[in-house]
């Protein structure tokens, strides 16, 4: 497969067992991330930095040691959060994190993840992004489930 058939926006969907409020706060809170990282991309974020608005900036080391920016650009509270990461200082090279989320009521949730690289102009994050398949992102969302499903 050429680059121009590897799909730049991939993206997952599922139906979790848990209030839209339970499933939101542990996506915007940075220091829950790496329990539930499909990718085992991430190591730890600093407790206490949930988000709250577009503009947030928050840090996350990764399991490589790198830290990065999460600079949020989308944020509508217990709907919608997305951020694009970048090394510290530097601005971000066009690759965006997305998580939407819907009430069903009777305390469920429709969980979308979104990754879209298709601004991405970091030549050395190409590989890491054409391996983020859709079943990354659900491998993702299945943990998140696991975590918001708990008593």
């Amino acid at each position: 497969m050429t680059d121009t058939e590897i799909p730049r926006v991939v993206s997952a969907s599922r139906t979790i067992d848990a209030p839209v409020e339970r499933v939101f706060d542990l996506i915007a809170d940075p220091s829950q991330q790496p329990r539930w990282d499909g990718n085992d991309n991430l190591a730890q974020a600093v407790g206490g930095e949930r988000v709250r608005g577009v503009g947030a900036v928050f840090l996350m080391t990764l399991t490589n040691g790198a830290v990065r920016e999460n600079h949020v650009v989308e944020f509508v509270e217990g709907k919608r959060i997305a951020w694009l990461p970048s090394e510290p200082g530097k601005e971000p090279p066009g690759h965006l994190w997305r998580w939407s989320v819907k009430d069903l009521g009777d305390g469920r949730t429709e969980v979308t993840h979104i990754y879209d690289w298709s601004e991405l102009s970091d030549e050395k994050r190409l590989v890491r992004a054409r391996a983020t398949t859709a079943d990354k992102l659900l491998a993702s969302m299945n943990r998140l489930a696991a975590l918001a499903e708990q008593p």
